[in-house]
């Protein structure tokens, strides 16, 4: 009961989390002043990110912002989120400004480039923008000329010289740069090439930059639901959540009750999904495929055997987790891992610890034994050596007729015409042994 009470206290806290409101900071605003939207882009660029900004760019309208200032710290990220990111900056009529707080590299750099301005800190710097696949290796050729076609629009887009933000994502021989790969500048050098519009001290500076001393300025935050959403949907995060999952569910079909192994499997499910909900990539079709697997293996228990609930299900929850991740191929290398780890890590803890130490409590270690008193069926001994005639042929099992008992017999492997002679020879709990009894002189 206890155990009940601290899954649905979890379950309480983990919704609480998703129905948390959006929160923003700043003073009062007056209704004449103009007001100016402070959006952190931190971190590694990924989906939640850009459903962050998305969020922070729909309240802007709403509010009616005069500017958004960008402030920009952020080591990159992935292609394609940049690439939606850079989508969303077009879409609105609202100016922008690109505050290199301090790094403005790779994705972020991109990122920098499709704002209207960029305004950066003395010892910001930005670019190194080279494009590099899962493995850390170079992406190949094709997607490489499609990231530098898109550094190359995203420059020109405010009349910045190209061959620069191509130089940031590729080799290069420039006369005031030398020669090298993916450059990277400071905020003197961006000055000079008219990559930044100023060079700034403080936030105070960005402001009068825009001409909005005087502005209402609204500092965006990410929510903890959104913490949660870009930390769990990390891609190195994923394969570990979906093992630990695994592993406690495991470790749960060996524990006597629902336990600790059990609220810890199911609750790195839950917040895999619950980060991939928030960060746009599940939705509702990809829950109910996981619900209805996890439905269709628990009925597979109750059933002997296993059968079609049980291959169901796991068709069921793989697909959710599919349909669930940001990237279908990165999901299965996830889900491979966590297969991987998961029957190792098993293997070594019932080999190794399942009888020491704390697994003692975790691991189901009783068992029923004949010589405790536990009976599921008696051996009767008693018949051996009886004789009696085969009701049916025995295939080599049957029917047979002991003494007045009919009982269900088996042979040691040979054939016997149905009215044969047989004698009992064995017995082992239900399975009583017979063979043909000779005829004797």
């Amino acid at each position: 009961m206890k155990t009940i009470r601290v899954t649905g206290f979890m379950l309480c806290i983990l919704f609480a989390f998703i129905l948390l409101p959006f929160s923003s900071s700043g003073e009062t605003r007056m209704p004449n002043d103009p007001l100016v939207y402070v959006i952190p882009v931190e971190q590694t660029v990924e989906r939640g990110l850009f459903k962050f900004l998305e969020r922070g760019f729909e309240e802007a309208i709403q509010e009616g912002a005069d500017h958004i200032v960008l402030d920009i710290h952020t080591p990159g990220g992935a292609v394609d989120s940049a690439n939606d990111i850079a989508k969303l900056m077009g879409r609105t009529d609202i100016p922008i400004t690109a505050y290199v707080n301090t790094d403005a590299i790779s994705a972020g750099a991109y990122i920098s480039l499709n704002a209207d301005y960029i305004v950066m800190a003395p010892n910001a710097r930005m670019g190194s923008a080279g494009i590099i696949d899962g493995a850390g290796n170079a992406a190949d050729q094709k997607m490489q000329q499609y990231w530098l076609s898109s550094m190359q629009t995203a420059a020109e887009l405010n009349d910045r010289d190209p061959k620069y933000a191509i130089a940031m994502a590729s080799e290069y021989d420039l006369p005031e740069f030398g020669t090298g790969e993916f450059l990277t500048i400071n905020a003197s050098q961006a000055l000079e090439i008219e990559y930044s519009e100023a060079t700034v001290q403080n936030f105070d500076e960005v402001l009068a930059f825009i001409g909005l001393e005087d502005a209402h300025v609204t500092n965006m935050e990410v929510s903890f639901a959104e913490q949660i959403a870009r930390f769990v949907t990390h891609p190195v995060v994923i394969p570990i959540l979906l093992s630990i999952g695994s592993l406690g569910l495991v470790l749960e079909l060996y524990s006597p009750g629902f336990g600790v192994p059990g609220i810890m499997g199911i609750s790195a499910l839950l917040l895999f999904f619950f980060g991939h909900t928030i960060a746009g990539f599940a939705g509702m079709e990809a829950i109910l495929l996981f619900v209805v697997g996890v439905i269709l293996i628990l009925i597979e228990i109750f059933i002997a055997g296993f059968g079609l609930f049980g291959i169901l299900g796991i068709i069921s929850i793989l697909a959710g987790m599919l349909m669930g991740g940001y990237s279908t191929a990165h999901m299965l290398i996830s889900i491979v891992i966590a297969i991987v780890v998961t029957a190792v890590a098993a293997i070594i803890l019932f080999r190794y610890f399942g009888d020491k130490g704390p697994w003692r409590k975790v691991v189901l270690q009783a068992a029923t034994t004949a010589e405790e008193g536990y009976i599921s069926n008696v051996t009767r001994n008693d018949l051996i050596g009886g004789i009696g005639e085969a009701l049916t042929p025995l295939r080599p099992s049957g029917t047979a007729q002991i003494g007045e008992e009919f009982l269900d017999v088996v042979t040691e492997g040979r054939y016997i015409e149905q009215g044969t002679k047989v004698q009992v020879v064995k017995t082992s709990g239900s399975r009583i042994v017979v063979r043909e009894k000779k005829s004797e002189i």
